[in-house]
């Protein structure tokens, strides 16, 4: 099928589902869906939705109200909808999804795949809310407001990738995430940031499998990009200790302005005016603004 057939099949479920406010049961037609809509995906395995799930939730007075079953209050529906595409996922899914996990992911995320709790995926199927807390009743304003995320900042890059999986689409997904952490509630920027860690393994996985030009220039690029995610998280005396370990003579040209703009934002975090000075004649207009921010929230 087309990508506008998709699109125009997106939208026709989405019209038919919201008026009836069911869940969808497709993930193939949810994730298609969350992409139109700039949106992530909500999803829970078929055989949670044989039992009551109760939950949490805030009413307009910041009370905490429980619900008996999470499928069929008639509440609960129209809000999840606003945030999220939601899915029920037959348990028939689940080799393919372990198979694709299994060897590349850690036993946190495995166990959160195979749990009945809660999954918050994005459009190509990887989970996002792998370390949050199994609790005994799940607030939905809570998960509203940490992972109701509006994903359009990256939309460009994740059709990109699910188009046409290769090193070029992954990396640029995974930078694009690290930019989007920026931009996220601070409870869940950590793990928007295990995203991204997630798509710069699997540009390594496809750069090893690609005949490309220049292999070793992209795995030192991605190394880099590896460095950029501790100065999200506050680590600037890492990044330093890292970049000195590395061979200066060994720095492609393409990738010496990525240094520079590591070492400038690393130094400019720790107040080192003088050692930053040296490298911010190397990085581009565009490259400083955007080190403004991660100096800004280093310091």
């Amino acid at each position: 099928m087309t990508n506008r057939f998709i699109i125009f099949l997106c939208i026709l479920c989405f019209t038919n589902l919201t008026s009836s406010q069911e869940w969808m049961t497709s993930l193939d037609i949810a994730q298609k869906l969350a992409s139109v809509q700039n949106k992530m995906v909500l999803m829970v395995w078929e055989e949670t939705t044989k039992y009551p799930y109760p939950i949490l939730i805030n009413d307009s007075r910041g009370r905490i109200i429980f619900i008996e079953d999470l499928f069929v209050d008639e509440n609960i529906s129209p809000l999840i909808w606003k945030y999220f595409v939601p899915v029920i996922v037959s348990e028939d899914k689940y080799a393919a999804l372990y198979k694709e996990a299994k060897g590349k992911r850690n036993n946190i995320y495995i166990s959160r795949l195979n749990d009945d709790g809660i999954k918050i995926i994005d459009v190509n199927g990887y989970i996002l809310n792998v370390n949050a807390p199994s609790l005994e009743y799940q607030n939905i304003t809570t998960l509203v407001g940490q992972y109701g995320l509006n994903t359009d900042y990256i939309s460009t890059e994740l059709r990109n990738y699910s188009e046409s999986k290769n090193f070029y689409s992954a990396y640029y997904l995974a930078s694009k995430y690290l930019e989007f952490s920026l931009y996220v509630n601070k409870k869940v920027r950590k793990e928007i940031i295990n995203l991204s860690s997630i798509y710069l393994e699997e540009a390594l996985v496809l750069l090893a499998l690609d005949n490309v030009e220049d292999q070793q220039v992209l795995k030192q690029r991605a190394e880099l990009l590896m460095l950029q995610k501790h100065l999200v998280l506050k680590r600037p005396r890492k990044v330093i200790r890292q970049l000195k370990r590395m061979d200066a003579e060994t720095v492609n040209n393409t990738n010496k302005s990525f240094v520079a703009f590591l070492y400038y934002v690393a130094f400019m975090s720790l107040d080192d005016l003088e050692n930053a000075e040296i490298w911010k004649s190397e990085i581009s207009l565009v490259d400083l603004r955007k080190a403004r921010m991660l100096i800004n929230l280093n310091s």
